[in-house]
């Protein structure tokens, strides 16, 4: 995560909900390496399970301090819209 976005914490969490374009969430943790903060648990599952590939950008919105919106963009640079697939129990997120 940029430095300048993890600033705006007093904590940084241990623990985001992502959300995506269709309302599905997952949790995911937070990790500190090398100063910087990095989505660990949970994230190589989420990329994985939406298809997110290499050339893809993915945009984070915070919406609330513990939940991010996650919009994914493909190479040519339209959303990708994905329904709600099979989730890892131990990631997907209860709201």
């Amino acid at each position: 995560m940029p430095l300048d976005f993890t600033k705006m914490f007093v904590a940084v969490p241990t623990e985001f909900k992502l959300r995506n374009n269709t309302g599905c969430s997952w949790r995911v943790t937070v990790k500190l390496m090398n100063g910087r903060v990095t989505l660990d648990q949970g994230w190589a599952t989420y990329a994985a399970v939406h298809q997110i590939k290499i050339g893809y950008m993915v945009m984070f919105k915070l919406l609330t301090p513990d939940t991010l919106k996650v919009i994914i963009f493909d190479d040519d640079g339209i959303e990708v819209v994905n329904k709600c697939g099979k989730h890892d129990e131990a990631f997907a997120a209860r709201d």
